[in-house]
């Protein structure tokens, strides 16, 4: 079972979907394929998928004509999938139910040569578990595409406890021949990807469970202060709670109720009601015709600007100067001024007692993230709404739009992101997977800026850490204490990239 020089031989089985995009994927990758399905119908179907997919990139000018054609001739439909006709490695892609892969596996064993590669193409089932029924489970390995297949160019690589290092070797060398990017990452519920994206939705249920602001904002302030291209509720109504909820339910539950993946109790009773998301026209967000209707911003009218802004925040002051708003310039703040914070990791309410400010006159400004587009304004109980709203007013002459959001333990933007850093982190903690693969699957595959560990390196570990402290020490819940990865490497100076010293650095392998 070693990587071959010459492309591999491969079947795959199942030719709907997700099977019909790794065939054109291998295919037009110069790999020999045969396409099985037992369904004679669901193969022709599959067949004619393929030709159409790659008639549209050749249309588009992603591909040349003689390279579509070539490709389709690699293509060999067969009839049945344990055929007994030579092959390299097999990659199934049927329904995502154990019994059925392990049943096929068993089959496969019985007819394909001894060092054939047995891969599934699973997104939530274990790899040891459709394995455990082989006689040589260490041929088997999860390959997890994502679909559509040709364009999202993330492969995770899943060994099972029994997997040899040779087939990780050859499915990682499969991967790279279509151009893909191919991860490793161990075989535990959710596998990289789906742990890894826990970090941003869970934090927002949990944000929106506390009544600190609704999906819209939250999504706002994800787009325009993250920089992520959807928002967590937009990225759920996509999806689907039909999807959603059982993968939350049971990667939470696969971990034995990990505090940092917890889901919201809200989401059962929503997809009991059936507010799945764009699929039936309603879920957290409404649609129409497919298109998502985002209610009306509630509007102030004109605010007179009658009170001086005072903040000790640098670059938000250099905002308001260049908009002509009027500045309190004192070292503290005069008995009229609008009181503007910005802390990580702290409400309104703590930083302001805290540093001895008039919190009746005090808002919050989120302090994390880019402020070129949004302004993110947290207002508490016991603040004076006539100076809520000259705050909003004057954060609105700056030309940016304006989020007003509850007060709350971190600010929004703040506690999306550390969680997403907090998640991560502890996948790197456990070696789940290298800070690498980590940081390039989530970027690939989940659409953020950049890695989630390099993003924390970007804000600064410290302050990734300030907010969770906060938050942990404010709410008492075990989901924001710190995993020891970060912590750590606060302490040493280390960036979250960074793996360090590890005990396999200083053990020198015996000589026998």
């Amino acid at each position: 079972m070693t990587v071959q020089a010459t492309p591999p031989r491969v079947r795959v089985i199942g030719a709907g979907a997700m099977g019909a995009g790794i065939a054109q994927l291998l295919a037009t990758s110069g790999v020999d394929v045969q396409l099985a399905d037992v369904d004679a119908g669901a193969l022709d179907r599959g067949a004619e998928r393929i030709a159409t997919q790659l008639d549209r990139e050749v249309t588009r000018g992603r591909l040349d004509r003689a390279a579509a054609v070539s490709a389709l001739t690699r293509i060999a439909p067969i009839a049945s999938p344990t055929s007994a006709e030579p092959c390299d490695v097999v990659i199934e892609a049927v329904v995502e139910d154990l019994k059925i892969k392990q049943d096929l596996f068993r089959g496969l064993e019985a007819v394909v040569g001894p060092r054939t590669v047995l891969a599934t193409n699973t997104s939530s089932l274990s790899v040891t578990a459709i394995a455990s029924v082989l006689d040589r489970p260490e041929r088997a390995v999860g390959l997890h595409f994502f679909n559509p297949v040709p364009r999202m160019r993330l492969v995770e690589i899943v060994p099972g406890v029994r997997t040899a290092p040779s087939v990780v070797d050859l499915a990682e060398e499969l991967v790279r021949r279509t151009g893909h990017v191919p991860v490793r990452t161990a075989d535990t519920p959710g596998f990289l990807v789906n742990h890894a994206g826990r970090g941003l939705v869970t934090e927002a249920l949990q944000i929106l469970d506390e009544q600190i602001a609704g999906p819209v904002e939250i999504d706002a302030i994800a787009r325009d202060v993250l920089g992520l291209r959807m928002g967590p509720f937009e990225l759920l109504d996509l999806t689907g709670l039909d999807v959603s909820v059982p993968v939350l339910e049971s990667i939470w539950a696969g971990f034995y109720a990990e505090p940092r993946l917890r889901p919201s109790a809200s989401l059962r009773g929503r997809l009991l009601g059936g507010l799945l998301g764009r699929k039936t026209g309603e879920g957290f967000y409404r649609y129409e015709d497919g298109k998502k209707i985002v209610p009306a911003s509630a509007t102030v009218g004109a605010v007179p600007l009658d009170r001086p802004i005072w903040t000790d925040d640098s670059d938000l002051a250099a905002l308001l100067d260049a908009s002509g708003v009027e500045r309190d310039r004192g070292g503290e703040p005069g008995d009229r001024a609008v009181v503007l914070v910005s802390s990580d990791g702290a409400s309104v309410i703590t930083e302001a007692n805290r540093r001895g400010l008039p919190v009746r006159r005090a808002c919050g400004v989120e302090s994390i993230g880019d402020r070129t587009t949004r302004l993110v304004l947290a207002v508490h109980p016991g603040l004076d709404p006539e100076v809520g709203r000259v705050a909003r007013a004057a954060l609105e002459r700056t030309g940016r739009a304006v989020s007003v959001v509850r007060d709350g333990p971190a600010g929004v933007a703040q506690r999306l992101l550390a969680s997403v850093v907090n998640v991560a982190a502890g996948i790197a903690q456990a070696r789940l997977a290298t800070p690498d693969d980590i940081d390039t699957a989530v970027r690939l595959a989940l659409g953020y800026p950049t890695g989630p560990l390099a993003w924390g390196d970007r804000v600064g570990a410290d302050r990734i850490l300030a907010v969770l402290g906060g938050l942990l020490e404010q709410t008492g819940d075990p989901r924001y204490r710190p995993s020891s990865w970060i912590v750590e490497r606060v302490a040493l100076g280390l960036a979250l990239v960074d793996s360090g010293t590890t005990p396999e650095d200083i053990v020198t392998p015996s000589e026998e």
